[in-house]
């Protein structure tokens, strides 16, 4: 037997009913906001990672050279090939562009609970836009995702990557970048002793550095220290924009993801429990990539959705099956294909392929769990009525053809 490779996963067609229904929420929320889809190709050149990310990003995924010599990736993620579209095709187009995605995508890593080598994301871009009108329906947008799909609890982080670098380089105009990267990687992880010491081993005073670890008002304590700057007028007024929707996201200035990318606002959303360690589900914020592809700057924002996380905390109540089953004896197939075809016009309808006798397609479908199931045999087809079983009280209707579309219609609304 050849097994799977790691880090992928099948899935059977009743996993496959949830997050086709969990996919169909999603596309519903973001299309209601004006957003429609893109798609971009499976591999990229690998350039697009590296410029964006560095070549560091090469041991994390799937790269290649094909016959042609040209060096490819597996997409690790899909802003970049999004921003590559947009810079290639879509630059002239009117402003904003609001655009979303929904595929899979690969990374090399080790595979844990809630993280797969190959894995979906869900997510949006949103190119144009003033800063506290766009940054407001980008966060919105993805707390109306979460809540339409059935996740009502989870912790929304809110934070200003830029009010957080200008926070480390006030304090010493010699950082090197070596220092400031680890500043950021213990602030990120919210490691506060060990960023308490290594401060103090460069001569810095922790205590400058404490508000952005804090858990009480992050804001006023950066007013104290910076005054009313400009990241702090826009933290609030978002703030304001998103309690007018009934968001309170928790402020932390402790977010630090992706400095080389994310260059304002940040957000990140985590489960509130089902995922261990790794409970993020959701991320995004401010970001400019277009100049670095060679484009025209735009203020671009956008968020991706660990759809595979999502899967694994949403409970969702399965659909009661909605299929029908046409049972015709060996000497009756031609009319059973015959009345299939006709109802497969309204309904999923299930025919025997194996051949088998009445009772075990009666059997089958009981198994299935099938609720209603029409039966032609010799006396139905001489008689020119059919028979409308009920698998689960057993009651059994004759009826003409009108009268028969008429009763699974009622079933269809019920099963609705």
């Amino acid at each position: 037997m050849i097994g799977r490779p790691r880090g992928t996963r099948d899935f059977l067609p009743a996993e496959m009913k949830r997050r086709r229904f969990v996919e169909r929420k999603m596309r519903e929320s973001v299309e209601r906001w004006g957003y429609e889809e893109i798609k971009t190709p499976t591999f990229e050149h690998l350039d697009l990672f590296t410029l964006k990310s560095g070549e560091a990003i090469v041991d994390e995924i799937y790269s290649f050279e094909d016959k042609g010599g040209r060096k490819l990736a597996l997409r690790p993620e899909l802003t970049a090939p999004v921003i590559r579209f947009y810079v290639n095709e879509l630059q002239n187009e009117p402003k904003p562009l609001r655009f979303y995605y929904f595929d899979d995508c690969f990374r090399y890593e080790r595979p844990q609970k809630g993280r797969f080598r190959e894995f979906w994301q869900f997510g949006i871009e949103l190119i144009g836009g003033r800063r506290d009108l766009a940054n407001f329906e980008m966060i919105a947008l993805s707390v109306d995702i979460l809540r339409n799909i059935g996740l009502e609890t989870f912790d929304l982080h809110l934070g200003d990557v830029s009010l957080l670098k200008k926070a480390v380089s006030s304090q010493r105009d010699d950082l090197d970048e070596e220092k400031e990267r680890k500043i950021f990687r213990l602030i990120d992880k919210k490691d506060e002793e060990g960023l308490k010491t290594y401060l103090t081993e460069i001569g810095i005073d922790a205590e400058n550095l404490s508000f952005l670890m804090s858990t009480a008002d992050p804001i006023e304590e950066a007013k104290r220290i910076f005054g009313d700057i400009d990241e702090i007028k826009q933290l609030s007024t978002l703030l304001d924009l998103l309690s007018a929707y009934k968001i309170y996201p928790k402020i932390d200035l402790s977010i630090a993801r992706g400095l080389d990318y994310y260059t304002g606002i940040v957000f990140e959303i985590y489960a509130e429990e089902g995922l261990g360690a790794q409970r993020q589900i959701c991320g995004g914020g401010e970001y400019d990539l277009i100049g670095l592809f060679g484009g025209r700057e735009e203020r671009s924002r956008g968020f991706a959705l660990g759809f595979d996380r999502i899967m694994e905390v949403l409970e969702i109540e399965e659909e009661e099956e909605k299929k029908i089953m046409v049972i015709s004896t060996d000497d009756c197939r031609r009319e059973g294909i015959k009345v299939a075809r006709k109802l497969r016009k309204k309904f999923k309808v299930e025919l025997d392929v194996m051949g088998k006798s009445l009772k075990s397609q009666l059997s089958y479908a009981n198994s299935k769990g099938v609720k209603k199931v029409v039966i032609i045999g010799k006396r139905e087809v001489e008689g020119n009525f059919y028979t409308l079983k009920d698998m689960e009280s057993g009651e059994q209707i004759s009826c003409g053809e009108e009268e028969l579309l008429r009763m699974l219609e009622e079933v269809k609304k019920v099963y609705q």
